[in-house]
């Protein structure tokens, strides 16, 4: 049975998770920053097969400014999300033009929370 601790526990890190994809759609990176704690863990897809990460709020935040900068139609879109205690998965389609065509790519993050707020986010995607 699961307690009201608990429930209260997943619940704000449910919040927390959202706080951070919503700014992430509006390329807000000081929301975003502000969605994460200052020694926050961010493992990128990229490069294959391991990615690349980043530790610590100056380094993420470099990380999203060039990202945005590259990327300004970025969309994530939820497919599901899953969040049980300070833990939360989300699946999702990452979409943007690629080459002037419509380009997609599905995947899934693994994010902590701590102190209502995200502490790591790890990615993964499919292929």
């Amino acid at each position: 049975m699961i307690t009201e601790a608990e429930n209260s526990t997943t619940n704000r890190t449910r919040a927390a998770v959202d706080r951070f994809n919503a700014a992430f759609n509006k390329h807000d990176v000081d929301a975003v920053m502000n969605a994460m704690t200052e020694d926050c863990i961010f493992e990128n897809t990229n490069p294959a097969p391991d990615g690349t990460r980043l530790v610590g709020a100056l380094a993420v935040r470099a990380y999203w400014e060039k990202f945005f900068a590259a990327n300004p139609d970025a969309f994530f879109e939820a497919e599901e999300i899953v969040a049980t205690g300070d833990r939360c998965v989300v699946r999702w389609t990452y979409r943007k033009t690629k080459e002037g065509k419509p380009w997609h790519l599905r995947g899934v993050d693994i994010f902590k929370v701590r102190d209502g707020k995200v502490s790591e986010k790890l990615a993964y995607v499919k292929g």
